[in-house]
């Protein structure tokens, strides 16, 4: 009974891990990523529409990461 519970528990805690750990990543970038966007901006302002369009893209990338680190989780927590 008792290992049971210890190994639902250690499933838990690796989908937590999982899900932490592959969020600090894409978190960082687009931060990162914002900020050399917004003094990119500041430098020049007229290629302001360009600048947006390409970090928006790839923010989205980025996110795409941390979508799939969540997926991941969900994964280690429900099934195995």
């Amino acid at each position: 009974m008792e290992q049971e519970v210890a190994g639902a528990g250690l499933n838990l805690l690796g989908a937590g891990l999982a899900a932490g750990l592959g969020m600090i990543g894409p978190g960082i970038g687009i931060g990162i990523l914002g900020a050399a966007a917004m003094s990119a901006i500041g430098r020049n302002p007229e290629a302001k529409g360009a600048i947006l369009t390409n970090m928006i893209l790839a923010i989205a990338f980025a996110e795409a990461i941390g979508i799939y680190a969540l997926i991941v989780a969900v994964i280690l927590a429900l099934v195995v």
